[in-house]
């Protein structure tokens, strides 16, 4: 059903689950315990009995969430806090992985300097909540109000998102934090990761596990331009993060004698659909390969390691487990018969490609502005060259830019520091006459401008102490060499990755189509939900199964997803789209979204015909 929603109506508002009744085992003090398992970039459909056992039995003996949405933009960071705070990303301020901080990062030397830092890192998450009163997430994560309120909790996976769920703690001793920095010291012997606790340091050796994680080995290794990447699944750190959380930490935690909460963050099938060297510069197989394929049964093998310990610990029957990945995936696509830098020559960049940092030097080409690098001292960028991460400050000074660009992969970032918008329409006529773009947000507050939509329709004003973007450019997508869209979705990406690797981050379906599905005590079994649910939803679910009270500073909130529960009440949804007023050139932005009450679940959204399930002939409806 289609309804239209106004072009004006550009916010939602949503429940807590503080507003909503406490689960019956809550009432009666006999709260369960919680794992959240997040297998990194796993699309939806490409999970089946043979590809993934483990993960395809929790789906069809539990919930199967049929319709799953991550948050725009699709990255990971973005996604960790909206399961960590069940906040939309106008209220956490995680607008992506690399954001505008508006200060210089110093603590990691790699990006010291910056402005505009890379924050999967726990170093520089922490520097961040310096700069913001101590916590820039400005919203209470699931892992510290559940240890506030007397459960064992634990962070375990890949570094950043692991740790985005109690961030704010970093002594090692309340909540259990173990990542690819954990035991990693700096050339002095300072202590990089979160600190291990004496308790966990002599479980780990009891159980015969160091107290220092693993590496990535060869599966960190992205080859370049003439070499291929990695054709191995990250199965040797992963192996130890699911040795660590089924031989220590659920064991310490049964002993304990009370209710849990355990987040595992599985790096496959992320890590290795990036890096892998299956498909170097061609858009197939891309990361429908046998490495991609090697990285997903990596994460099914931890969770069914998991899944194990519960029954042998007798766990399983107290235990609620949800599944939800942080966001779809896509194969890279480096193609463009528009951009100007196509026709020049750039270090380690095949001819005829976009090099890393394509929109900052179009961008500064267009407006006739310098351009200097933030991850190389504000050195300014010369002929031929492009920035060291992809970013970008443009204007006459480094320290005082007129825009920056946020490079993350299948969509960028803008900010206007000096608020002209003047420089933010001249802005938007350049990425309009860019083949390689899919739709641009734009803040209301620098006016409406033909072509774009308000940041606002995606949640992305509200709350939040970190700068707010001004734009944010969604690129372009497509489909090819499969009859699943979004199983063989191909988007352009502004990253160091090449032609045929992995990126998401873009508005296609197959980047918004994440996996997700439930099992436990307190979900239904046997059951397809057909109503649109997302990861800012996994957040407030998580936060009533525990009967958690949380007090929120933003109103962008997630529902409980109340459906999947027994006897829990099943509301109503509808379809809808909102278009922007044309362009000169006849480009407008199309938002394809689903309701449910008043939460709206984005499904798509770009220039019709640019973008995977948006087709050429999208309705418009709501247009103005």
């Amino acid at each position: 059903m289609l309804r239209p929603i106004p072009f004006f109506c550009f916010g939602f508002l949503a429940l807590s689950s503080a507003s909503l009744p406490a689960p019956a085992f809550a009432q009666n003090n006999q709260p369960r315990n919680l794992i959240l398992f997040v297998p990194d970039g796993l699309r939806a459909l490409k999970v089946t009995p043979e590809t993934a056992p483990a993960m395809a039995a929790l789906r069809d003996k539990g919930v199967n969430f049929k319709n799953p949405h991550s948050l725009f933009p699709t990255f990971t960071m973005a996604n960790a806090s909206g399961m960590s705070t069940g906040h939309y990303l106008g209220d956490t301020g995680t607008f992506s992985n690399s954001i505008y901080t508006g200060r210089p990062v110093t603590s990691v030397a790699s990006q010291a300097g910056t402005v505009v830092p890379f924050i999967e890192h726990n170093q520089i998450l922490g520097e961040v909540d310096e700069h913001f009163n101590g916590d820039y997430l400005n919203e209470e994560t699931l892992l510290k109000a559940a240890r506030d309120a007397g459960f064992s909790t634990a962070a375990i996976g890949k570094v950043g998102p692991t740790f985005l769920f109690d961030h704010t703690e970093r002594t090692g001793t309340k909540t259990i934090t173990i990542d690819d920095q954990t035991g990693a010291t700096e050339k002095d012997g300072k202590l990089i990761g979160i600190p291990l606790s004496d308790d966990m340091k002599a479980a780990l050796a009891v159980a015969n596990l160091p107290t220092v994680a693993p590496g990535r080995g060869d599966n960190g290794k992205a080859g370049d331009s003439k070499t291929p990447g990695t054709t191995t699944a990250n199965a040797k750190q992963q192996e130890y993060f699911a040795d660590v959380a089924s031989k220590v930490v659920l064991p310490m935690f049964k002993a304990r004698n009370k209710p849990f909460v355990l987040v595992f963050w599985s790096r496959d099938p992320d890590g290795t659909q990036h890096n892998q060297g299956d498909s170097l510069n061609s858009v197939t197989p891309g990361i429908n390969g046998p490495s991609s394929l090697a990285a997903i049964k990596n994460a099914d093998n931890n969770l069914a390691q998991l899944r194990k310990a519960l029954d042998d610990l007798g766990l399983a029957a107290t235990t609620n487990i949800i599944v939800s990945a942080d966001h779809g995936f896509s194969t890279i696509s480096k193609e463009s018969k528009t951009s100007s830098t196509v026709k020049n020559t750039y270090p380690d960049t095949p001819e005829g490609f976009l090099p890393l940092g394509f929109l900052a030097l179009d961008l500064a080409k267009a407006l006739d502005l310098p351009l200097f690098d933030p991850n190389n001292k504000n050195a300014p960028v010369g002929p031929n060259t492009y920035p060291k991460a992809g970013n970008g400050l443009l204007g006459k000074h480094a320290v005082s830019p007129d825009l920056v660009v946020a490079t993350n992969g299948g969509s960028d970032l803008i900010y206007l520091p000096k608020k002209d918008r003047k420089l933010a329409r001249r802005a938007v006529n350049a990425l309009l006459e860019q083949d390689y773009v899919s739709g641009i947000f734009v803040d209301q507050r620098l006016g409406r401008i033909p072509g774009t939509l308000p940041l606002s329709t995606l949640s992305l004003k509200g709350k939040a102490v970190t700068p707010h973007p001004a734009m944010v450019v969604n690129f372009r997508s497509y489909a090819k060499g499969c009859d699943e869209p979004t199983l063989c979705s191909i988007s352009i990406a502004d990253t160091v990755l090449r032609q045929g690797q992995g990126m998401h981050g873009s508005f296609s379906r197959g980047d918004t189509m994440n996996f997700m599905a439930a099992i436990g005590p307190d979900f239904k079994a046997g059951f397809a939900n057909e109503l649109p649910v997302s990861n800012a939803d996994v957040g407030i679910t998580a936060a009533h199964l525990l009967g958690l009270k949380r007090k929120s500073k933003g109103i962008l909130l997630g529902r409980v997803m109340t459906e999947a529960m027994p006897n829990g009440q099943v509301p109503k949804s509808f379809a809808g789209t909102i278009a922007g007023k044309p362009a000169a050139n006849g480009l407008q932005t199309v938002l394809k979204f689903q309701r449910v009450q008043q939460q709206r679940y984005f499904d798509v959204a770009g220039f019709p015909g640019r973008t995977v399930g948006l087709p050429e002939t999208a309705k418009t409806a709501g247009a103005k």
